[in-house]
């Protein structure tokens, strides 16, 4: 898969509250606050597995005023689009629509 390396990229989906961050955002953009109240995890927390994300190259971040918006890279949105909701890293694949909740 171009644009998304493997091994950054597993070791970021490694970890279930990274997958269900990422199935939130597949929908739209949300702010740390929001993040942390839909998925009952501290802000603290989630701003480290998005800044794991952010590394990974799964997620991008905008500035909004004094928040910052978080949603999935273009490369990994047009990947999901493109191949039925699946991720496909080259060596091994993630469903993106049975992610646990």
């Amino acid at each position: 898969m171009k644009g998304i390396a493997c091994i950054p990229a597993l070791k970021a989906l490694g970890e279930e509250n990274r997958l269900r961050i990422l199935r939130l955002l597949s929908n739209k953009e949300f702010g740390v606050s929001e993040i942390s109240l839909r998925l009952g995890l501290s802000p603290y927390n989630v701003s480290k597995h998005l800044r794991v994300l952010r590394e990974a190259g799964l997620v991008e971040s905008e500035k909004h005023g004094q928040e910052r918006r978080y949603a999935l890279t273009g490369i990994l949105r047009k990947q999901l689009a493109d191949n039925d909701n699946v991720l496909d890293l080259g060596c091994c694949t993630f469903r993106f629509d049975q992610l646990p909740k």
